[in-house]
């Protein structure tokens, strides 16, 4: 990517924050808006996850990345302190690739 397409795209995101902020004015959302903004992080971060993990080249792989991911998610879920969760994450997808 050149940095005339990179400076373009981050006036663009600087601008539209900027617009959301003259538009609304200190406005509150309407209260079904506010709720689906609320939950657009909780969506976002798995299907960025997913994506990352699960596609490469534009095509669906099931990897090494994928098992280190889901043993991230087991650590997490068991709640594992953060650090752990990332070492464990690599060290599984470090294996799984020694292992192929």
């Amino acid at each position: 990517m050149s940095w005339t397409a990179l400076l373009v795209l981050a006036a663009g995101a600087y601008g539209f924050k900027v617009l959301g902020l003259v538009v609304l004015g200190g406005r509150q959302l309407p209260a079904p808006l506010a709720r689906c903004v609320a939950l657009l992080p909780a969506a976002l971060l798995p299907a960025l996850i997913a994506v990352q993990t699960l596609t490469t080249d534009d095509r669906w792989v099931v990897d090494a990345r994928a098992a280190g991911v889901g043993a991230a998610i087991v650590a997490a879920w068991r709640r594992a302190p953060f650090p752990v969760v990332i070492v464990l994450g690599a060290a599984v997808t470090a294996a799984v690739r020694a292992l192929a």
